[in-house]
């Protein structure tokens, strides 16, 4: 099953608000099904304020007025299992919106029933008499994770924005009011969970102080206290016992700072509490080591592999893979690991990127837009961009006049959230086809008339059709999702070379890809050549160029910029059955 996220603001509009909706889902479903895809992931569209783009929930029961309304959301999932798609929502549950009717009552005495189902402080005071924090703590997108409010005098822990108190996971009654909201779902019909930053949710007793490693800093990273915590797992068995199995849910957990090995106990058959996660490492693979994700480098391709096997490796046969390159929170993959520079050029890496996702091991995640090669967007001011993480980033910095308003810019182009929150390119017509507003919430990236779904059905050598023999070819051959794993070529600089074997080695599917706008010869060596079967059939499944589709795989190749070939081998003694 390939899931394709859905960020509902951005999809499609139906009322001409400039926002896109529920309705605007359900109307697009038909597209969904020719893609091949089997579910649907949408970002929140619970009541928000929408402080943090619906992440910040106000009402975990109803539907946010501008998706529009419960018996829209309804017809969306009664449409979508018409067309055996499933329905994922995301579940946000480390922390609920301060407009929450939780911590409304919660502010108002220090006895009130609800005040702990948060977590609560008081201040702390220096040798000199001055208030401070409860702890030195930063927020996720900067400044104090703390919080004080005026009318207790004590603070609250938020580890995004001030307007996302978190929840106090250690009180019994919490657990149960979100047990009891989450069957509410299901009772709906939903059939899974993406859950929202789930690994945070168990904090170190007593928070202690992070560790100071810059004396300049008010507030310093603390994720030793709040990733991966002391009763984590413990918290998600009894959810997992007494709500997820109850209705066989499928979960997908969004772990930051977790690595293969803990993945393994996290999503382990046995004793496992998540189906599957998303891990971070390859989104970190070009940030400056020890620095936000605003400070960008090249990225390597070795460091690529050795993050991919490293996941391929550690969860074969014990747990299980996501894999994506893109979502909501990150920018355009085809910008960032491929090449936007030229349409050529972007219609090849396309191809090329997708190839290496969709051959890996593991459930692929694509995100509204990715199939069709849509590139990040540079606006060209502050003004244009909605996220309240690139506005913290450029206040930031603006404050401490340490960068001048173009490098601001540049960082934004190349890692702000916005890149992939602009509208879906529907077409070439006003706003690309997603609303007949005369403004929409964000603009619409202005290269939508030549990148656009409607351009791209009836381009035959598009990359959306590649993505459709790309989902089609993971339903037509259990080597692509069952495959044992195996890296080829470590050392290659250019090419990314790995197979896929299913039984005893009767079946493999070798896949060559390059990463580079350049061409490379391929020379498998002796080593090499014993990760391969001895096969007496081979065809070529798929290629972003032209190549005969009968083609004998050689030892050695010519690979041409951003080429991308997946070979199936395999022995006589399958083919005579």
């Amino acid at each position: 099953m390939v899931v394709y996220q859905v960020y509902p603001r951005s999809f499609m509009d139906s009322n001409g608000d400039g926002i896109g909706d529920l309705n605007g889902i359900t109307s697009k479903l038909d597209y969904l099904k020719y893609l091949g895809i089997g579910a649907i992931w949408m970002s929140p569209v619970y009541k928000s304020p929408n402080d943090d783009n619906g992440y910040d929930i106000s009402d975990y029961q109803d539907i946010m007025d501008e998706f529009g309304t419960f018996r829209d959301w309804e017809n969306l999932v009664h449409e979508a299992h018409k067309r055996d798609i499933k329905i994922v929502m995301d579940l946000v549950l480390n922390h609920t919106s301060y407009q929450h009717k939780w911590f409304q009552e919660a502010r108002k005495s220090k006895d009130n029933p609800y005040r702990d189902y948060y977590i609560w402080r008081d201040p702390k005071f220096t040798d000199k008499g001055q208030e401070t924090e409860p702890n030195n703590w930063i927020s996720m997108f900067g400044g104090s994770a703390w919080e004080k409010d005026a009318l207790t005098d004590q603070y609250y822990l938020h580890l995004f924005t001030r307007q996302q108190p978190d929840l106090n996971w250690e009180n019994p009654q919490v657990r149960k009011e979100l047990h009891d909201m989450v069957e509410f779902w299901c009772k709906k019909g939903v059939d899974g969970f993406r859950m929202d930053v789930i690994n945070v949710i168990s904090k170190t007793p007593g928070l202690p102080d992070a560790p100071v490693k810059n004396e300049n800093d008010m507030y310093h990273w603390a994720g030793e206290h709040f990733f991966n915590g002391p009763r984590f797992v413990e918290w998600m068995q009894e959810m997992k016992t007494q709500v997820f199995e109850k209705y066989n849910i499928y979960t997908v957990g969004e772990t930051p700072n977790v690595t293969a090995d803990i993945a393994k106990e996290f999503t382990k058959e046995t004793g496992g509490v998540l189906n599957m996660l998303f891990h971070f490492e390859l989104m970190e693979v070009d940030i400056v080591p020890g620095e936000t994700k605003w400070e960008s480098q090249p990225w390597k391709l070795k460091d690529i592999k050795s993050i991919m096997s490293q996941w391929q490796n550690n969860l074969n046969d014990v747990g299980w893979n996501s894999l994506y390159l893109e979502n909501h929170d990150q920018p355009r993959s085809l910008s960032r690991f491929g090449n936007d520079s030229t349409e050529q050029l972007r219609e090849l890496s396309g191809k090329m990127l997708s190839t290496f996702l969709f051959m890996l091991k593991g459930t692929v995640y694509i995100y509204q837009g990715q199939e069709i090669g849509m590139t990040n967007v540079q606006f060209p001011s502050i003004q244009d961009y909605r996220d309240v993480e690139t506005h913290n980033f450029w206040n930031h910095h603006k404050s401490k006049g340490d960068k001048t308003d173009y490098d601001m810019l540049n960082a934004i182009w190349t890692k702000g959230r916005d890149n992939t929150r602009t509208p879906m390119q529907w077409s070439s017509q006003q706003n690309a086809g997603f609303s007949a507003a005369k403004e929409t919430w964000i603009n619409v990236n202005p290269n939508y008339k030549t990148i656009n779904v409607e351009s791209a059905l009836s381009n035959p050598n598009s990359i959306l059709h590649y993505y459709r023999n790309l989902i089609q070819l993971r339903k037509d051959y259990p080597v692509i999702i069952h495959g044992a794993y195996r890296m080829l070529q470590a050392d290659n600089p250019f090419l990314y070379v790995f197979t896929r074997t299913l039984g005893y080695a009767n079946e493999q599917v070798l896949t060559i890809v390059n990463f580079f706008n350049q061409e490379v010869i391929l020379e498998l060596t002796e080593k090499d050549k014993t990760g391969i079967i001895e096969f007496h059939s081979t065809s070529v499944l798929i290629s972003n160029y032209e190549v005969d589709r009968e083609e004998n795989f050689m030892k050695s190749m010519k690979m041409r910029p951003y080429e991308a070939r997946v070979y199936h081998l395999r022995r006589s003694s399958v083919l005579d059955e």
